[in-house]
C-alpha cells in the first residue's frame, strides 16, 4: 500500500481523497461554490436557519415543516418509504434543498460487524475499509446518505463505556484506521461525520459526558491525530463533543472548532452539535439561557443544532438584535449547502419506497462479516496448548449465557441489527462440532447477568462429563457504550463464582470473553489455560469464535489497548511518560503499587497465534536523518511453528533526550504479513524524519536534534534493535502543516 505521511503520528493510503471516491477539481470546486452563493442569495434568514436545524424521526418533527424549508437534515431514519416521504415534501419547498439523513452506524447496519474496538485488533486498515464499505451500502440502499461516525475519540480508561465505539489508546492506530473507515463509508454511499471533537475520551474517571483536562500539546500529540486524519480522508462533517475540555464546552470552543479545525487544518465542511448539545450550555454554566447558548455554539464554530431547535428558534432574532451578525451564519449555511452539492443530493433520485432492510444480512455481507471477525479475536493466553480443540476431544460442554445470546453479542448502537439475524457462539460451535462428530452439551449455568445460579450444578456436571468445557462469559450488551460507565471491571454478578467452580473440575476449559472492553480478570488469569477475546462479534460471531477455537482460522488479533491487572491502575496506557523515579522492585521509593504490579496484564499490542515467529536481522538503514528523510527500518519474521499464521509486525521509536519528556515508546508503523510454516518475510518499514517528533502548545510540531531509538516486535514490549540520529532541529508551523493537509487530498 502506498503511503503517505502528515507532521505528527498520521499515515494515509493514497485512496484518502475527496467525497464518493472523485477528486474535486478546481474548475469543479469553483462550480459548486457559485452555485452555493446564488442558493444562498436567494435565501430568507427563516430559510439559512432551517439548513442548520437536525430533526430526529419522532418527536418534535414535524413533517410540514420539511416543506417549509425549516429542517436541513435528518437523523434516525432507517425506513426507505419515510426517507421518499421527507425528499417528496423538500421537493415541495421553496428552494427544494434536499436534506441529509443521517443515522449512526458505527459498526454495520443490518448486518453487524465486531464493534469498533475489536475491529482495531485486527491491526487492519483494509478489512476497517471493508466493514465500513458494506455497512453503508446496507443504509445507502434505503436512501440514508450521513453517517455519525467513526468515533475518532482515543481512550486510556476502560471504566468509560463508550470505550467500545473507538480504536484504543494509540493515536498512530486510531489516525489510520479511521482514515480507513472514512473511505470505506464514502464506497459505500456514506458522508461521514467523525466525533466527538475533542477530548470526549478523557473524562475525569471515566465518567461519561464528565470534563477533560489535557493540555494543548497533548491535544495535538495524542488526542487529535485521528480527527486530523479524517480531515485528510474527506470526512464531510465533524460532531462537537458534548464534554468541555479545560474549562470551555466543545460545543462552544473556537480554540477547537475554528483555530484548529479549520485555520490550522484547512477544514471546509460543517460541524453539527452532539444530541441536544448547545442547549446543554446552560447546564455547563456558559450561557444564561437558550438564545444565549445558540449564540455562542455558531460563533464558535457549530453549523448545525442536532435535536435542540435553539438555532430556528433564537438564531433570526439574535442577527436581528445584531448580537450574531448575518454573515456568521451565512458561512454556516453555505458549509451545509457545500457539503450537499459535493455528494451530489440535488441530482440524486428519490429513495426508492419499496426497499427493505429485509433484503440484508446476504449470504454475501454474512460471509464478510464473518471473515472481518475471524481477525478481530485475541487469543490472550494458550497455556496446555488447550486451543485449538484436539482431535481427541469427544465431547464439549458450553456454558454461559453469552454463548447463546444473540442480541447481546452484536454490542452497542447496532444499527438496525435484529437478534435474530445473529449465529451465536453456541450455535457456531455445534454447527462445527456435529462436522468432527463431537457431542455438545450446552448449560448456561446463570442468567445473563449472573445474579443467580440455580442451573450451576446441571453447568458442573455437563462439565465433569466432556473432555472440554468451553465458557463465554463478560458483559451484557446493556453493561457497554454509551452512558455506561463502570466503577468495577470485574466479570459481573456471580461469573467469578461460576467460572471458579468450573476450573475446580480438573477439566480443560477455555474462556471466550464476550465484552466492549478488558475485564479484571484477578486470580481467573492464573486459573483459566486459554482466555480469548472476542468482543461483541457481530452478526456472524459463532461461526466465526467457532472457526478459531478449532483451528480452522489462527487467531491473529492483537489488543488496541492495555488490558488492566486492576481497575486502580486506570488510566492505563504504553505510551506514558518517563518518571525520574522508573520502577525498581527493591526500592519502594520508585513508580509502583504496593498491591499490584505496575505492568498491564497484557501489553498494547499483544495477541497469541497457534504457531510461532521470530524476528531476525533487524537494520537500520538510515543511521542519519536530515529533513525529507525518512527512518528506513528492516526485519526478517519467520514463521517457526506448524501452523499458518498471521502476525502484526509492528515499529516503534523514543526519543531518550528533548526538550520536554517524551514517551517511552510510541508505535509508528506496522503490517500484518500472512506466513506458511517456516516461512520468511523481510518487512521494511520508512517512517518520515517529520513524524519523529512533538507538538508545542501552540501547534508548533518539532522533530528535535538528536538520537532517536527503534523497537521492533510484536507488542509494545518489543525488543530494542538500535538507534538513529536526527541530524537538525525541524520546525514545522500549523500554517504549513495545513498545507500538508491539503496536499495529502490532492494526492
Amino acid at each position: 500500500m502506498r503511503l503517505f505521511h502528515l507532521p505528527g503520528p498520521v499515515r494515509l493510503s493514497a485512496a484518502c481523497v475527496l467525497f464518493l471516491g472523485a477528486l474535486v477539481s478546481a474548475k469543479a470546486q469553483d462550480d459548486i461554490e457559485r452555485k452555493v452563493n446564488d442558493l444562498l442569495s436567494a435565501m430568507t434568514l427563516e430559510e439559512k436557519v432551517g439548513q442548520l436545524n437536525l430533526i430526529s424521526h419522532g418527536p418534535p418533527l414535524r413533517w410540514e415543516e420539511i416543506s417549509q424549508g425549516k429542517i436541513g437534515a435528518l437523523l434516525n431514519f432507517n425506513s426507505a418509504a419515510d426517507v421518499a416521504r421527507a425528499q417528496a415534501l423538500a421537493r415541495q419547498s421553496r428552494l427544494k434543498i434536499p436534506p441529509l439523513f443521517g443515522l449512526d452506524i458505527l459498526h454495520g447496519f443490518r448486518t453487524q460487524f465486531p464493534i469498533p474496538l475489536g475491529e482495531a485488533a485486527a491491526f487492519s486498515p483494509r478489512l476497517s475499509g471493508v466493514a465500513s464499505e458494506w455497512a453503508a451500502r446496507e443504509a445507502s440502499y434505503l436512501g440514508i446518505n450521513w453517517t455519525f461516525a467513526p468515533m475518532a475519540d482515543l481512550s486510556r480508561d476502560s471504566r468509560w463505556g463508550r470505550i467500545v465505539e473507538g480504536f484504543g489508546e494509540d493515536p498512530y492506530l486510531g489516525a489510520v484506521l479511521t482514515a480507513a473507515r472514512v473511505e470505506g463509508f464514502r464506497k459505500g454511499g456514506l458522508a461521514t461525520s467523525a466525533k466527538h471533537f475533542a477530548g470526549y475520551g478523557a473524562p475525569q474517571g471515566g465518567r461519561d459526558y464528565d470534563t477533560t483536562y489535557i493540555p494543548p500539546a497533548e491535544m495535538y500529540d495524542t488526542y487529535l491525530p485521528p480527527f486530523r486524519a479524517a480531515v485528510a480522508a474527506g470526512s464531510v462533517s465533524f460532531m462537537a463533543a458534548f464534554n468541555a475540555l479545560n474549562g470551555v464546552p466543545s460545543t462552544a470552543n473556537p480554540w477547537l472548532l475554528t483555530e484548529v479545525l479549520r485555520n490550522q487544518w484547512g477544514f471546509d465542511g460543517f460541524v453539527t452539535s452532539d444530541w441536544s448539545g448547545i442547549h446543554e450550555l446552560t447546564a455547563h454554566g456558559v450561557a444564561a439561557d437558550d438564545a444565549e447558548a445558540a449564540r455562542k455554539a455558531l460563533l464558535a464554530g457549530v453549523d448545525m443544532d442536532m435535536m435542540g431547535e435553539l438555532y430556528v428558534k433564537h438564531l433570526p432574532g439574535e442577527v436581528r438584535a445584531g448580537r450574531v451578525p448575518e454573515s456568521a451564519v451565512d458561512e454556516a449555511v453555505r458549509r451545509v449547502l457545500r457539503a450537499k452539492f459535493r455528494l451530489g443530493l440535488f441530482d440524486r433520485p428519490d429513495a426508492n419506497p419499496i426497499r427493505s432492510d429485509a433484503e440484508f444480512p446476504s449470504p454475501e455481507t454474512r460471509q464478510v462479516a464473518r471473515e472481518v471477525a475471524r481477525e478481530t479475536l485475541v487469543l490472550l493466553q494458550n497455556r496446555n496448548n488447550v486451543l485449538p480443540v484436539a482431535p481427541s476431544v469427544r465431547s464439549i460442554a458450553v456454558i454461559g449465557p453469552l454463548a447463546d445470546a444473540a442480541r447481546d453479542q452484536l454490542g452497542p448502537h447496532a444499527a438496525r441489527g435484529h437478534a435474530q439475524d445473529s449465529v451465536t457462539i453456541l450455535q457456531g460451535i455445534r454447527q462445527r462440532a456435529q462436522s468432527a462428530g463431537i457431542a455438545v452439551k450446552y448449560v448456561p449455568a446463570c442468567d445473563l447477568f449472573c445474579r443467580t445460579t440455580d442451573q450451576l450444578p446441571a453447568a458442573l456436571a455437563a462439565a465433569q462429563e466432556a473432555d472440554l468445557v468451553i465458557a463465554a462469559f463478560g458483559e451484557p450488551q446493556d453493561l457497554s457504550g454509551e452512558a455506561a460507565s463502570r466503577t468495577r471491571l470485574a466479570p459481573s454478578g456471580k461469573q467469578v463464582e461460576v467460572l471458579e467452580a468450573l476450573v475446580a473440575t480438573g477439566k480443560p476449559m477455555a474462556l471466550v470473553i464476550v465484552a466492549g472492553r478488558p475485564l479484571e480478570l484477578g486470580a481467573l488469569a492464573q486459573k483459566i489455560p486459554s482466555i480469548l477475546m472476542a468482543w461483541y462479534p457481530g452478526t456472524e460471531g459463532g461461526p466465526a469464535v467457532a472457526d478459531v477455537l478449532f483451528g480452522d482460522t489462527n487467531p491473529s488479533g492483537k489488543l488496541p489497548l492495555s488490558w488492566p491487572r486492576a481497575v486502580g491502575q486506570l488510566p492505563l496506557y504504553y505510551n506514558r511518560l518517563p518518571t525520574g523515579r522508573p520502577t525498581l522492585h527493591n526500592n519502594r521509593f520508585t513508580l509502583q503499587y504496593l498491591d499490584e504490579a505496575i505492568t498491564p496484564l497484557y501489553p498494547f499490542g499483544w495477541g497469541l497465534s497457534y504457531t510461532t515467529f521470530a524476528y531476525k536481522d533487524a537494520a537500520i538503514e538510515t543511521p542519519r536523518l536530515n529533513a525529507g528523510d525518512a527512518l528506513k527500518v528492516s526485519v526478517t519474521v519467520t514463521n517457526t511453528g506448524a501452523r499458518a499464521g498471521q502476525e502484526v509486525v509492528q515499529l516503534y521509536t523514543r526519543d531518550p533526550v528533548a526538550s520536554r519528556s517524551r514517551p517511552l515508546r510510541e508505535l509508528k508503523a506496522f503490517e500484518k504479513i500472512a506466513l506458511e510454516p517456516g516461512q520468511s518475510k523481510r518487512v521494511s518499514f520508512q517512517v518520515p524524519v517529520e513524524s519523529l517528533g512533538f507538538h508545542l502548545d501552540d501547534g508548533t510540531y518539532v522533530a528535535e536534534a538528536g538520537a532517536i531509538q527503534v523497537f521492533l516486535g510484536g507488542n509494545a514490549e518489543a525488543e530494542a534493535v538500535g538507534e538513529t540520529a536526527i541530524a537538525n532541529t525541524i520546525r514545522i508551523p500549523p500554517s504549513q502543516q495545513r498545507a500538508s493537509v491539503s496536499a495529502t487530498r490532492a494526492q
